[in-house]
């Protein structure tokens, strides 16, 4: 049945209208109302004008027809309709996508997804690689309906704890508040992240115009290695004013770069904040420059209080702790934030960012740029850590101790320029021609010799740590200890076994780690040209003997000793012939040594290695004199043993190894007047006037 063309018109005006304002149900039910109207060929008059199929306008009819009750509001079907879920249509669905997301030690060891990212994509894959059809979306409201969301990891282990965590805990709480009751200066210290400056990537956004973000390079390891100019912030942070101090260091994170610190802050804000104190508080963790086991921070500690006129107590947080100390969320966690998205590109930008950060809680910061030197490698002495005003607290003493100002301020090994005077004056005192047997030209001529193969030896391994090669230019700071003439002073006084490195570490305040380094660099180099030095007479066993020695010529008892027992009524030869003697056994005797040596370690010795320096008990020159004295049946072994004062079995064996080059030499000894019982007879024989009563 054909209709009206403004009937039609009317239809499509109405559905233009009112169509696009319903849901799919309504829409079905209106154009079957219509249809209905229409009578006979309505139905096809409406799907043609709607724009819809018939069978969708008969539906409609259908339904109205049925009479049924009207739907809850919302809802566009009944319930029942459309088609099941996943999880009904295939019941092992659910169990096998849980059996992947479990935790790992309850997962299956042989599932493609135990090391690769659980993403509901990846989930969804693997599903269907089992046989479950599934789509990603499906897996991700599956995994909804089960309790589970994306979940980051969590810092809550905090591993071992040590037994006097809470305890030490209370008693920092216990300190500071009897501090801040007197009105005393309570201060929370530590070092922030090395920060490297560049053009480089920083956690964080910040607002910019739409698409024109900071441009920042894009691989990091360009800005790595010892060139690198970098900032440290040592952040000092007083509790009860609320303010941060930072000392922004450009050179190395010592003890000292942290008392230094403390020294700063003290004199630009803690004397005027507190013009009435006496003590001073520290809570500190127990790592880094601040560590409780490092004795250059208790030795500079003390040479601050001194100087300052403070006692200085100082409280240490449990290993494992240090974010329970208030400088890391009171004051670097906001330094963090006023910088995030930002490119440290200077040392101006990260003192200005650091100084610019405030709270609304009223926290101010002060920043300052320290271009101070600060090496590695100062070493402090037992001795000396012994002799300082430290006073350890009944309350675990390690990790609470206090520091009284006792003595002056020069007596607690100080500042930076009285060390480094104090180490040439050693370096001087070594160089004497008596120790490093040689004259001043010819040590230079030593140092011009190796200074090219020590410069290609810096540089190989400034290329290790980078990782690479120099893509900028060297940077001023870390100025090392040691200059390349000292070192090789050093390995010339070590090697001619003038004394031990731990005599060269007492004198030098140098920790062994960077003596036994420049040692074994500097052997290499001098093996490599085959630079070889001699061997003295002179040996010291401790700094204050070679001090001695140095300053007023006084012996040791091992000069002393052998002295005695090279008189000629003893050796059975003139001190003239038998200096000769050493001096000609001497080069024959290390070359079986090393011969030996080469035998046992099957190849030969590898480069920068001790190589038999300091191995043996006595000197080379001793073994040769208690052959002589063996020989010429002066005492038996147990004697000389207790001369030189060691076993019985050294002795032995050094008889052993001279005898032979001796009768090479055609040394024929002469049998002694006297055959002595015991050592104190040896030395009793030989008279002030050198008769012995034979």
């Amino acid at each position: 049945m054909s209709f009206a063309d403004d009937v039609l018109d009317q239809l499509a005006l109405r559905f233009q209208v009112v169509l696009p304002h319903l849901n799919e149900r309504q829409r079905r039910l209106m154009l079957a109302q219509e249809a209905r109207l229409l009578g006979h060929g309505g139905v096809r008059a409406v799907a043609r004008v709607a724009g819809v199929s018939e069978s969708t306008v008969r539906n409609g009819v259908f339904e109205l027809e049925a009479g049924g009750e009207p739907l809850p509001d919302g809802c566009v079907r009944r319930p029942g309709g459309g088609r099941k879920p996943a999880e009904e249509q295939d019941p092992f669905l659910v169990p096998a996508l849980l059996k992947l997301v479990e935790p790992d030690e309850r997962g299956d060891p042989m599932s493609p997804l135990r090391w690769t990212t659980k993403s509901l994509r990846n989930l969804a894959e693997e599903l269907t690689r089992q046989g479950h059809q599934v789509s990603a979306p499906t897996v991700g409201r599956l995994l909804k309906g089960q309790g589970f969301s994306l979940q980051a990891s969590a810092k809550a282990l905090e591993g071992k704890q040590h037994p006097d965590r809470d305890a030490q805990f209370r008693y920092i709480n216990e300190q500071v508040k009897e501090h801040q009751s007197g009105g005393q200066p309570v201060i929370s210290i530590d070092a922030k992240k090395k920060e490297q400056l560049g053009q480089l990537p920083n956690p964080g956004r910040q607002w910019r115009p739409a698409g024109d973000p900071v441009q920042v390079e894009d691989h990091s390891f360009y800005f790595i290695g010892p060139d690198v100019d970098v900032a440290i912030p040592f952040g000092i942070y007083d509790l009860a004013h609320d303010s941060g101090w930072v000392n922004v260091g450009t050179d190395h994170d010592t003890s000292v770069f942290a008392v230094e610190s403390i020294r700063r802050w003290w004199r630009a804000r803690g004397r005027m904040d507190y013009p009435d104190a006496d003590r001073l508080l520290i809570t500190a963790d127990c790592g880094g420059s601040n560590s409780y086991r490092y004795r250059l921070w208790k030795a500079e500690l003390a040479a601050f209080a001194a100087q300052m006129g403070l006692t200085v107590t100082v409280c240490h947080f449990p290993p494992g702790t240090s974010k329970w100390n208030k400088v890391e969320h009171r004051l670097f966690s906001h330094i963090t934030m006023n910088w995030r998205g930002r490119p440290l590109t200077s040392h101006e930008v990260v003192v200005n960012s650091i100084a610019a950060t405030r709270t609304r809680t009223g926290l101010r910061v002060h920043a300052e740029l320290d271009t101070g030197t600060y090496p590695v490698g100062i070493s402090v002495s037992r001795e000396h850590l012994r002799s300082l005003p430290v006073t350890p607290h009944d309350q675990h003493g390690s990790w609470n101790y206090t520091i009284a100002p006792a003595g002056a301020a020069g007596d607690c090994a100080t500042n930076t320029s009285d060390r480094d005077q104090s180490r040439s004056q050693v370096l001087a005192m070594l160089s004497d021609p008596r120790l490093s047997g040689m004259t001043s030209s010819e040590l230079e001529t030593l140092c011009a010799q190796l200074a090219p193969a020590q410069a290609a030896q810096a540089e190989q391994r400034k290329f290790q740590q980078r990782g690479g090669r120099r893509l900028k230019a060297p940077g001023a700071h870390g100025r090392p200890l040691l200059s390349n003439a000292d070192r090789i002073l050093i390995t010339v006084i070590y090697l001619r076994r003038v004394c031990s490195q731990k005599v060269l570490v007492d004198l030098l305040a140098i920790n062994a780690v960077t003596i036994g380094k420049v040692i074994s660099e500097t052997r290499t180099l001098m093996d490599a040209q085959q630079v070889t030095v001699s061997q003295t007479a002179h040996y010291f066993s401790s700094a204050q003997e070679l001090r001695d020695w140095a300053e007023d010529g006084a012996t040791t008892r091992r000069m002393e000793l052998s002295q005695t027992l090279s008189h000629p009524a003893l050796t059975g030869l003139s001190r003239p012939d038998f200096q000769a003697l050493l001096d000609r056994i001497t080069v024959p005797y290390q070359a079986a040594l090393e011969h030996r040596r080469h035998r046992q370690r099957g190849g030969d010795r590898r480069p920068g290695t001790r190589g038999g320096v300091f191995r043996q008990k006595i000197t080379d020159a001793d073994r040769i004199l208690v052959t002589v004295l063996s020989q010429r049946a002066l005492c038996d072994q147990q004697a000389l043993a207790t001369l030189f004062g060691v076993s019985r079995g050294t002795i032995r064996n050094a008889i052993e190894d001279v005898r032979p080059l001796l009768e090479q030499d055609t040394y024929v000894p002469t049998l002694a007047e006297r055959r002595f019982a015991t050592a104190t007879d040896v030395l009793a024989s030989v008279t002030e006037d050198g008769e012995t009563p034979c």
